[in-house]
This record gives structure tokens, C-alpha cells and sequence, in this order.
């Protein structure tokens, strides 16, 4: 097992697959803190959204 992440570490594909990870971390971890105010600007826009479709 010791080998394999030798290996995987050393490897220019396994530096990226780390890259990717850390970037999908960092992403779902500002979701996770910006929850709320991510919620209210999604509705907002969709109640904008909703209302300027009425005037159509």
C-alpha cells in the first residue's frame, strides 16, 4: 500500500487528480458556509425572474 502512493504521489497524473480534489473540497466546504446567503440570492433571482415573466 506504501508503494502505491509512492507511486501515486510521484506521478504527474496523480498531482492533478490531488489539484482536482483539493479544488472540489474548497468549493463544496464555501457552499457549505455560504449556505444561507447562496439560498436567498437564488430565490431572489428566481422571484425576479418569476415576476418579470408575468409582465410578458
Amino acid at each position: 500500500m506504501k508503494n502505491w502512493w509512492v507511486r501515486f504521489w510521484k506521478e504527474e497524473d496523480g498531482i492533478g487528480t490531488v489539484e482536482m480534489i483539493l479544488i472540489l473540497v474548497v468549493l463544496i466546504a464555501l457552499v457549505l458556509i455560504f449556505k444561507s446567503q447562496l439560498t436567498s440570492l437564488v430565490n431572489d433571482i428566481f422571484d425576479k425572474i418569476t415576476s418579470q415573466s408575468r409582465l410578458v
